[in-house]
């Protein structure tokens, strides 16, 4: 499975805790490793039991912002991800989904039982409200590429598995918001899944679904997908740019630190923008342990069996939470 390009991390944790060296003169033994294998990384059990790896979900994802031209590479992502995105559904009750839900709709809702604003942690209740469970990966099924992003569909529900971390909520709040504005958008059309491999908010290049997506999250971060923004200064540093927003933040209804970076969308000033993210929050920390801390309460661990339970942990790191 390494030499097919799975990575050693997401080989162990996918390895069945009852499995032991003096099981290995066993075939029946060793059949079902290759089973328990094959459902938890997304492979073809049969052709695995001939020592060769074939993925279920291989050309079935549609890719954003390709960066990964190995389509080898491409089938682990998106069978890796589906059979997580499966495992999650099987633990979330049904809801409503996002289907059929306006950023108008998302953002009223949340306005009205919150501060006052669009947050990473009202985006996250949100999400498992409706029944499409968020969370944070932290083991990933290859070793030098990894994804954003990605929504998985199946029975026409949908979960979402966010890639990279940050130290602070409010980029991870823009990319959630983007991949519902993916679901909302309808935007898989027929996909098992879909994968933004950039960050949506620094990609150098769009198709249609991903202004469409950035532009549904900006409405509900900020209650318009156009949202203009004015400096009494042309230069000015992090700090100034953190005391404008914590006073403005309340006057719009957004987010400070969302606020902070619609000024970097907007005035192409990134480096000044994360800057001001430290004066804004209290402190930086892992964003994911948040992410996969609210999952843990919602996940109905007694949906899944022992071992299904033990690999999604492992995966979202759960100890450390």
């Amino acid at each position: 499975m390494k030499e097919a390009g799975l990575s050693r991390a997401a080989i162990e944790a996918a390895w069945p805790v009852w499995w032991s060296d003096d099981l290995s003169e066993s075939p029946s033994a060793r059949a079902e490793l290759r089973f328990a294998l094959a459902r938890k990384l997304g492979l073809a059990p049969k052709p695995l039991l001939g020592e060769r790896v074939e993925f279920v979900w291989r050309d079935s994802a549609k890719f954003k912002n390709l960066s990964i031209q190995n389509s080898t590479q491409q089938d682990i992502l998106s069978s890796f991800g589906v059979s997580i995105g499966r495992l999650l559904l099987r633990a979330t009750p049904i809801g409503r989904g996002f289907d059929g839900l306006s950023a108008e709709a998302i953002r009223g809702s949340i306005i009205r039982s919150t501060a006052g604003y669009v947050d990473l942690r009202a985006l996250l209740s949100t999400s498992w409200a409706v029944g499409v469970p968020v969370i944070q990966l932290k083991v990933f099924p290859l070793t030098t590429k990894s994804m954003h992003a990605m929504v998985i569909e199946s029975g026409g529900r949908h979960a979402i598995i966010l890639g990279r971390d940050a130290s602070y909520p409010a980029p991870v709040a823009f990319t959630l918001a983007h991949e519902i504005g993916h679901i909302v958008g309808g935007h898989l059309k027929g996909a098992s899944a879909l994968v933004d491999l950039e960050d949506p908010a620094l990609a150098s290049s769009y198709d249609a679904d991903e202004s469409e997506a950035d532009a549904f999250a900006l409405s509900v971060l900020t209650g318009t997908p156009t949202l203009t923004i004015t400096t009494e200064l042309q230069n000015y540093n992090a700090p100034t740019l953190a005391r404008a927003v914590l006073n403005a933040a309340p006057l719009y209804g957004i987010e400070p630190g969302t606020f902070a970076l619609c000024v970097a969308y907007r005035q192409k000033n990134w480096a000044v923008a994360m800057s001001a993210l430290k004066f804004i929050y209290a402190e930086a920390k892992p964003v994911w342990k948040e992410v996969n801390g609210i999952a843990d309460s919602y996940i109905d661990w007694d949906a899944l069996g022992d071992e299904a339970e033990d690999y999604l942990r492992k995966l979202m790191y759960l100890e450390d939470v």
